[in-house]
């Protein structure tokens, strides 16, 4: 457990600044359906939305050592996969191939962090305080949640485990209405 009773969802003893492949969903605070709606299986982002995606875009020419993959804003969430590189080696599928990113998330006025540069944990904290502030300042509501705390974070270990979460993620807009249904009858699926 972390201080303050929150349990932590990485892999214990994994050292997330490692060359490797990750898959990351990130969803709003409350899970609140902020991005746009899904209209028979294609995903269709409002300004918000755009925003989210722009920023998600943008993190990989402002951190060299990340390459994106597959990924898709959601309603209250975003699904991607992320490459850590060293930022010296070429953009590619190679789940080997790659590791290591930073947020360079902004620290005045704050607590030196205590997440190690070129880490996921510190791209993930650097994108969501980025995309928070641009879009706050988009919604005229400065300083308000726009992220759940935490991201589920999963480590891709082969290409076969990244061929079919590449699938999935493309897939998710198509699966969108019947999770919605399931969720709301409160059956598993």
């Amino acid at each position: 457990m972390r201080p303050g009773g929150r349990r932590s969802i990485r892999l214990r003893g994994y050292d997330c600044t490692k060359p490797g492949a990750y898959f990351l969903t990130i969803c709003t605070a409350d899970r609140a359906p902020l991005f746009g709606e899904v209209f028979d299986g294609d995903m269709r982002l409002n300004g918000l939305g755009q925003i989210i995606e722009n920023e998600w875009l943008r993190s990989e020419t402002i951190r060299p050592e990340i390459v994106l993959d597959a990924f898709v804003v959601m309603p209250n969430h975003l699904h991607g996969i992320v490459f850590i590189t060293s930022g010296r080696e070429p953009a590619g599928g190679d789940v080997g191939a790659h590791g290591g990113a930073h947020g360079r998330a902004p620290l005045r006025g704050h607590t030196p962090l205590r997440r190690p540069p070129r880490s996921l944990g510190s791209f993930v904290a650097g994108f969501k305080s980025a995309a928070a502030l641009r879009g706050n300042r988009h919604r005229g509501t400065p300083g308000l949640p726009l992220w759940q705390r935490g991201t589920y974070e999963h480590i891709i270990r082969d290409g076969q485990a990244l061929a079919r979460i590449r699938r999935y993620i493309v897939s998710n807009p198509a699966r969108w209405r019947e999770a919605r249904v399931r969720s709301a009858r409160g059956t598993a699926g």
